[in-house]
């Protein structure tokens, strides 16, 4: 912890100079790097200058800048930086617009020194925790990285640069294996609903009967069996993303359902009568060609534009055999890291055998057999 202080730059605006030596040197005991402004001018000179992690400042200060355009100005420059407000003679609407205004915390004079440090302490677990979920999520972008530098390879992550920052709903169609879930991750953790839940269902493999009580949960005593509350998929994806796979399969009624749930933002589990807020991302795919069933009249047309906003057409691999090489490559290194087998290589002939194949099952079907080489061959 000794260290984490010492690496913690603090900076006081106050123009008290009582207030500023005896918390100054509080904080220089404990090790941490502390500067010193006595008017909102000043302070945001440090801030550019000395790039504090914590800001404790008064709010009331005499000049032409007091403490909360201070707080509005240092936040433009630096969004993340921490600000504890402190005053002596405060209001609970003046500690309402610091908030609101970004600041962590309000504190009144007298100071309590214990408090002070309780504050810091908070700042820097939540700082900390916060690095380590970024280092991880920064870990998970490289492990579902989309390998492959054909052009309808870049055009797919181009449109996932774009369209991961806005909160649309997104339609992924493609033949199966061709990464449609990859694609959806990538969206996920490209997006400010990173750190939440990335959930998903396929709509293939549930049974017709239980997919609704898949999806919006199901309460105590509404089917015989069913002896507590279950919450479903676009519960626990609160916040977050729900991946929808081969939607194309969900029955009409719970299209219905999904459509309102979503449009609302609140449902009804299955034998509830009470209403649940949902905030969720809905990602969904289909192998089958939507449009055509919307023709048939076995998907609902309002939901299919619904999903459509941010149309996504995944490409098969023959449409990007190109790619075979640096895809042989990359599962050839995956597959020996994790069975502990000496990597194989492969000669100029059977690459070029295996960019004239045509690959039914696409990249799946590519992985599978590279696995499938490592296991038989010697």
């Amino acid at each position: 912890m000794k260290e984490l202080y010492r690496q913690t730059k603090i900076l006081i605006i106050d123009d008290e100079a009582p207030i500023r030596e005896i918390l100054s040197a509080n904080l220089r005991d404990e090790e941490f790097q502390v500067f010193l402004a006595a008017n909102g001018e000043e302070g945001l000179k440090a801030i550019q200058e000395h790039k504090p992690d914590i800001v404790f400042q008064d709010i009331w200060m005499p000049g032409s800048i007091d403490g909360i355009e201070v707080l509005q100005k240092a936040r433009e420059m630096d969004h993340n930086l921490n600000f504890i407000m402190i005053s002596g003679h405060g209001t609970i609407e003046t500690a309402v617009k610091a908030t609101k205004l970004g600041a962590w915390d309000f504190i009144e004079k007298p100071l309590s020194m214990d408090k002070i440090f309780i504050v810091i302490g908070n700042i820097l677990t939540y700082q900390q925790e916060k690095g380590e979920k970024n280092a991880l999520l920064n870990k998970l972008r490289k492990s579902i990285a989309l390998i492959g530098e054909a052009p309808s390879m870049v055009n797919v992550k181009q449109l996932i640069s774009r369209v991961a920052p806005t909160p649309s709903w997104v339609l992924l169609q493609g033949e199966p294996g061709t990464g449609k879930e990859l694609v959806a991750q990538n969206i996920h953790y490209m997006s400010p609903r990173a750190p939440r839940a990335f959930v998903d269902i396929n709509c293939a493999s549930v049974p017709e009967d239980l997919l609704e009580a898949e999806i919006f949960g199901i309460e105590k005593g509404a089917w015989p069996g069913v002896d507590k509350t279950r919450r479903g998929k676009i519960d626990l994806a609160a916040n977050g993303t729900l991946f929808i796979e081969e939607i194309s399969e969900m029955n009409l009624n719970v299209q219905m359902k999904l459509l309102r749930a979503l449009q609302e933002k609140k449902f009804q589990r299955v034998g509830g009568s009470e209403f649940i807020d949902c905030d969720v991302r809905v990602i969904a795919s289909a192998s089958k060609d939507l449009e055509e069933l919307v023709k048939q009249g076995s998907f609902r047309e309002d939901l299919f534009y619904r999903l459509n906003v941010v149309p996504f057409k995944v490409p098969a691999l023959r449409e990007h055999a190109e790619d075979i090489p640096v895809l042989v490559t990359h599962f050839s290194d995956v597959i020996s890291k994790e069975n502990g087998a000496p990597r194989k290589a492969f000669s100029e002939q059977a690459m070029n055998v295996m960019q004239t194949h045509l690959w039914p099952g696409n990249v799946r079907e590519l992985k599978n057999f590279i696995e499938r080489v490592y296991i038989l061959t010697p």
